[in-house]
């Protein structure tokens, strides 16, 4: 029924539009065709008064021939009047016939107009009608389209109602898991607190005991002291004289004047629990220097400090590090080892003899590309932060990852071994720094910097970190807060101490090279060179292990050394690289530096 009225009302309003159309056509010709007809019933008339002419023309001349001499005079006038009057008819048929032409013109032009004007009625039609079709065609896709949107907006309303659930969900688990931290942290308290009272408790008792044992020990050797010894050959007893010896009564008594002297018996007394002495340096504060698993630092290979530095002149050994990229090189604290890291996930241990580096082992373990590593103090476990957000902790002697430290959201670009070597810091892609304790595998801190963190360093209680702002700050551990910070003109993109962590140095893209004094908290000494281009974001530099050199990898493949004490370039070595150099170390003997680069190899370079 709506289809059918539909129908009906494009119907009349076709028709009206075709009759409006008629109307607005037939106005425009009614007054040429009415001028026509006029002129038309104008030419019927003069050819009837012509005809009449000629009548009375015929008329008057058979007159003129029966009476000719009566109405001479007056047939000479009328024959002038009827030659002007014949010329001005003639001239009216004339113009008559003119208009005529020019009104049958018009009349073939109009009739032209009106067929070309029913060919645009046909078409028009046609396309009316295809259009009509297309309005089908359209309706029916709007019918399916109105499905579709109310099937769409059931499924919206089904899965705003499911998403109002989960969110109630969400609201009470996150309530119950604050609840739940909350109380963890009371039972961690309260734990903490049971422990310090149980290690109270045990030194009090093992104070006890000691005083008991000592008591004891003094009212036995009393004892021991009142009580006559028997003499036997296995005492020591010495007789100053041989008179003395002779003065003994037969009685068998001890004569006064005899001296004997016995040695003491030493009394050992057991050493107190290692437990107790753990919890006696928790109670008051005191920290041993142990590595990150608890060693005692004399079996740790501390190097002294190095007072031989040879600058390298010759590039040694050029080999193929890894597949791709590599980002990171570091010497072992012993030099004997050399340990890269790539973007083929893997990081490789190198054995530095006779100027070569053999293949030692590669760590695995890492799900993406190695941006930073670094040796504990004792040389025995290996520290990497990847791109896959985590850091890890391997061994060097049987290459086992020992901790997979993961937390951040972003891409790790730096991590360190804090000096207890107990604890790392790590920098984020994220913005974020994280201290971490490797005794309890968890993050202690999470601090947020503002801005990407490209590479960081460590003191006892100091950590410096370079960042995407052009900015270094310097954060207190313990506060949680940066103590101060020191913006530069480029991105900062490397740090390192030298051996008497006094002074900083730094890298940055504005292709400079910068030591900070530490102590007064300035800009000392500045290097550039020209052709020295600091290649990426993330390319590292190295003081010498006396802090006497700097070198710095240029984006041409150029290794540049300067000498910290004239301020200026001492070396360039431009053969072993063939692209941009990501990082150098320089080796703590001070006899190797190691570079690496954006294609896969790594260069040892020394002056041998």
């Amino acid at each position: 029924m709506a289809g059918r009225r539909v129908e009906c009302l494009w119907k009349r309003h076709v028709v009206e539009q075709l009759k409006q159309r008629d109307r607005v056509q037939r106005q425009a010709f009614e007054e040429i065709i009415h001028q026509y007809n006029r002129l038309l019933e104008k030419s019927d008339l003069q050819v009837v008064f012509s005809e009449r002419l000629q009548t009375e023309k015929f008329e008057q001349q058979n007159r003129h021939d029966l009476s000719p001499g009566v109405e001479g005079g007056r047939s000479d006038s009328l024959q002038q009047e009827m030659a002007q009057m014949r010329i001005k008819h003639q001239e009216e048929l004339t113009e008559l016939h003119k208009k005529r032409g020019e009104l049958a013109q018009s009349v073939i032009e109009l009739n032209n107009q009106i067929q070309q004007k029913d060919k645009e009625i046909q078409s028009n039609e046609a396309k009316m009608l295809e259009y009509q079709q297309q309005i089908s065609h359209l309706e029916g896709e709007c019918r399916e389209l109105r499905n579709s949107l109310a099937d769409l907006e059931r499924a919206n309303q089904t899965l705003r109602d499911e998403y109002d659930a989960l969110q109630i969900t969400f609201s009470a688990l996150e309530e119950k898991l604050r609840k739940t931290t909350e109380d963890n942290q009371e039972l961690v308290t309260r734990w903490m607190a049971e422990k310090a009272q149980e290690a109270n408790r045990l030194n009090a008792e093992n104070e006890k005991d000691s005083r008991r044992r000592q008591a004891k020990l003094q009212k036995e050797l009393a004892d021991a002291a009142k009580e006559p010894l028997p003499i036997e050959p296995d005492d020591d007893i010495e007789v100053l004289s041989e008179d003395a010896g002779k003065a003994t009564s037969g009685t068998g008594e001890t004569s006064p004047s005899r001296q004997i002297s016995r040695t003491p018996r030493r009394v050992s007394q057991p050493p107190p629990p290692a437990g107790l002495l753990d919890s006696i340096s928790n109670i008051f504060g005191r920290r041993r220097s142990v590595n990150s698993f608890g060693s005692s630092p004399e079996s740790a290979e501390v190097p002294p400090a190095c007072a031989d530095v040879r600058v390298p002149s010759t590039a040694l050994h050029v080999f193929d590090a890894h597949d791709g990229e590599v980002n990171a090189v570091r010497f072992s604290p012993g030099s004997r080892l050399l340990a890269t890291g790539g973007m083929d996930r893997r990081v490789k241990l190198w054995e530095v003899v006779s100027g070569r580096c053999e293949p030692k082992g590669a760590l695995t373990g890492s799900n993406a590309g190695i941006t930073s590593i670094e040796f504990d103090s004792a040389g025995s476990y290996l520290l990497a932060a990847s791109n896959d957000f985590a850091s890890r902790i391997w061994t060097v002697d049987d290459y086992r990852l020992r901790h997979t430290l993961t937390g951040h959201s972003g891409k790790v670009l730096s991590a360190r071994f804090l000096l207890d070597n107990a604890r790392i810091v790590s920098g984020s892609y994220d913005r974020t720094l994280k201290l971490w304790d490797l005794r309890s595998k968890v993050c202690m801190k999470t601090v947020f910097a503002g801005s990407s963190c490209n590479d960081i360093v460590c003191t006892e209680q100091c950590v410096m970190s370079g960042h995407f702002d052009k900015k270094v700050r310097f954060w207190d551990i313990r506060a949680e807060s940066i103590v101060r910070e020191l913006e530069l003109l480029g991105r900062v993109t490397s740090l390192d101490l030298n051996h008497d962590r006094t002074e900083l140095l730094t890298c940055s893209r504005d292709d400079l090279v910068k030591i900070i004094d530490l102590r007064s908290n300035a800009v000392r000494q500045t290097f550039n060179a020209q052709g020295f281009k600091c290649g990426s974001d993330f390319t590292r530099v190295t003081f010498s292990p006396d802090g006497s050199y700097v070198a710095a990898g240029s984006a041409d493949g150029v290794l540049y050394i300067w000498n910290v004490l004239t301020g200026k370039l001492d070396k360039t070595l431009d053969k072993g690289h063939s692209s941009a150099i990501n990082s150098v170390s320089w080796s703590p003997s001070g006899t190797y530096v190691a570079s690496v680069e954006k294609g896969s190899k790594a260069v040892l370079w020394s002056d041998m």
